[in-house]
């Protein structure tokens, strides 16, 4: 008897192009799938086939949540192929509740998830043993918190009596009812926030009234962000201004200083007198101290107002330390 080979869908090896959506059924191999056990697949056996792994889910506002659980379900095993099961809007609605996206946008979603090989348009809300074995599925990936629903204490219990469930770990923190809680415990700021983008008060489901009060604290908070915009430019121009004073003032107290001691002198009446450079006098050849009161009036330096203050303090302080 001719033995016949694997004719099972490879997993994806580029990312350029979005899952396929399965039709009928993805794997149309005629070859037999032997049972497997979870060990043997961690090992890699079989080796002339992936190891067919199925996760299901609604997925509405897909997050990292949901990419981080199939992550894991696709790194069970080495060589795993990704299928995932997507329920309908009808089925949702009836077994969970409303759904944020409609089931075309979480199908489109599942597609374009880097794990996902494969997904499956309305998937069942309970699997069974004809839907596993028409698309040849060896395992089931799910968190192992039991999941009551449509009757059942745990709709996956049938699964992991027959050895073919696989668990996988939640993400704390972040979960469809998280994201919606947020945005319903912030209302008025997302409603706020879509008025301003253009969004009208039909569109958004807001009243007359709160419309007029949403749009007026749009303005008032346009006015609060310009005068605070006003107020950095006010503080850099002060800064700026402090900045150039306190320069000016530095430069004026170094050209001061270099003036001190021609004030000195300019100012000396005799009692206070610093010396001045020794000058040669004609007559005798010695070297003499000459200070303001011996040279003639039309040789002493001219005195501004500005050293003349500066002089006179100079001088009260060398009194009051005589």
């Amino acid at each position: 008897m001719e033995e016949l080979e694997h004719t099972c869908p490879q997993p994806r090896t580029t990312l350029t192009e979005p899952a396929i959506f399965m039709q009928d059924t993805s794997c149309d191999c005629r070859a037999p799938h032997e049972k497997l056990t979870i060990e043997q697949a961690k090992h890699g056996t079989p080796v002339d086939r992936p190891v067919r792994v199925y996760a299901d889910g609604i997925f509405d506002l897909f997050h990292s949540g949901h990419a981080r659980a199939l992550m894991q379900a696709k790194n069970l095993f080495p060589n795993s192929y990704l299928i995932v099961g997507v329920c309908s809007d009808e089925l949702t609605h009836k077994y969970k509740g409303f759904t944020v996206m409609t089931e075309d946008e979480r199908y489109e979603a599942l597609r374009h998830c880097r794990y996902v090989d494969e997904v499956v348009r309305d998937a069942p809300w309970t699997l069974t043993a004809e839907f596993l074995e028409k698309h040849k599925i060896d395992f089931v990936a799910h968190d192992d918190i039991p999941y009551s629903s449509a009757g059942t204490e745990d709709v996956y219990k049938h699964i992991k009596e027959a050895g073919m469930f696989v668990p996988t770990q939640r993400t704390e923190g972040i979960s469809t009812s998280d994201l919606i809680t947020r945005i319903v415990r912030d209302y008025d700021v997302y409603a706020r926030r879509n008025l301003q983008r253009g969004y009208t008060a039909k569109e958004l489901n807001v009243s007359y009234i709160n419309e007029k009060k949403y749009r007026l604290q749009n303005q008032v908070d346009r006015m609060k962000e310009k005068v605070r915009t006003v107020e950095e430019k006010s503080k850099h121009f002060v800064y700026r201004v402090e900045e150039k004073s306190a320069d000016l003032i530095q430069k004026w107290e170094e050209k001061s200083q270099a003036n001190v001691p021609r004030a000195q002198w300019a100012y000396d009446p005799g009692i206070f007198s610093p010396q001045l450079p020794e000058q040669q006098p004609h007559t005798g050849g010695l070297s003499i101290p000459v200070t303001l009161s011996t040279l003639p009036l039309g040789q002493r330096p001219k005195l501004t107002p500005l050293l003349a203050q500066r002089c006179l303090c100079l001088h009260q302080q060398h009194e009051r330390g005589r």
